[in-house]
C-alpha cells in the first residue's frame, strides 16, 4: 500500500491519518508546524460589526480570548465554520473557498458604515485579505492570536521512508507547509530523493512554494481536505 505523509499540524493532521488509511493507504505523521496561542487581555470587540477568520486556528484562539459568540463571523470554508460553530459561534457564515472567495463574500455583505472587521489571524498570513477589501472601503482589523512554529527537522520515520523510497506521496496544505519541508528535505536527504515521490497541493500557491525535484505535484480542485484527497489512488 502506498505511504502518505501528512505534513499538516495537529490535532488536525491525526484526523487526516484516519481519513487516509480508510482510503487504503498507509498514513504518516510529521507536522511541520506547532500551532502556539498567544497570551493576552481579552479582545477589545467595540466598534466591531462582525469577526473574520481564515482558518480553524483563527478561530480557537479567538474562542480563547473572547467570552463573546453573538457576533456574525465569516469563515473561510466549511471546516473553519464547522469550527466556529463548536465552539459556540451561532451567527456563522461560510465563503466555502479560499481567501478569495471570502474577499468577495464580504464585499458584497458588509456595510462598511457599521464598523470594521476584527481577523483572528495568525503571526504569518496567506493572501492580503485587507488589501482586497480597502478599494471597498471595509476596514480590517488584524489581531495576531497565535504563531505557527516551523520544526526544525524531519522525524527520523520520515527521513528512513525517504532514504527506502517508500514514500509515494505527501499531503501539503499550505505554502509555509511545503517550504518548510522542502529544506528540511533539502538540507539532509540527496538531491533526487523526491524524485519518486508525488506532491498533493491544496492550492497553486502550495504547489509553487512545494518546489521541484518531485515527480509531480498535484493541486486539489477545490481548497479543501476532500478534495486534496480525492487526488489519492483508489
Amino acid at each position: 500500500m502506498p505511504t502518505v505523509l501528512i505534513t499538516r499540524p495537529e490535532p488536525e493532521a491525526s484526523a487526516t491519518a484516519a481519513r487516509v488509511a480508510a482510503l487504503g493507504h498507509v498514513p504518516l505523521v510529521d507536522p511541520m508546524l506547532a500551532i502556539r496561542p498567544l497570551d493576552g487581555p481579552p479582545l477589545d470587540l467595540s466598534g466591531v460589526q462582525a469577526l473574520v477568520c481564515t482558518s480553524v486556528n483563527g478561530v480557537r484562539a479567538l474562542a480563547a480570548r473572547t467570552a463573546e459568540r453573538t457576533p456574525p463571523l465569516y469563515a473561510v470554508g466549511a471546516r473553519t465554520a464547522s469550527e466556529a460553530r463548536a465552539v459556540g459561534f451561532w451567527d456563522v457564515i461560510d465563503a466555502d473557498g479560499d481567501v478569495g472567495a471570502l474577499a468577495a463574500l464580504l464585499a458584497g455583505r458588509v456595510d462598511p458604515a457599521r464598523g470594521a472587521l476584527l481577523h483572528a489571524a495568525g503571526a504569518e498570513i496567506a493572501g492580503d485579505l485587507a488589501g482586497a477589501l480597502a478599494p471597498h472601503g471595509i476596514a480590517l482589523r488584524r489581531e495576531v492570536l497565535y504563531e505557527a512554529v516551523t520544526a526544525d527537522a524531519l522525524m527520523p520515520e520520515t527521513a528512513r521512508a525517504l532514504d527506502m523510497g517508500g514514500l509515494s506521496f505527501v499531503l501539503l496544505f499550505s505554502p509555509r507547509t511545503a517550504r518548510t519541508f522542502a529544506r528540511l528535505t533539502g538540507l539532509i536527504r540527496p538531491e533526487g530523493c523526491l524524485s519518486a515521490v508525488t506532491a498533493l497541493c491544496l492550492s497553486d500557491r502550495v504547489a509553487e512554494a512545494a518546489g521541484a525535484g518531485w515527480a509531480g505535484v498535484r493541486v486539489a480542485r477545490r481548497p479543501d481536505q476532500e478534495s486534496l484527497l480525492d487526488l489519492l489512488p483508489r
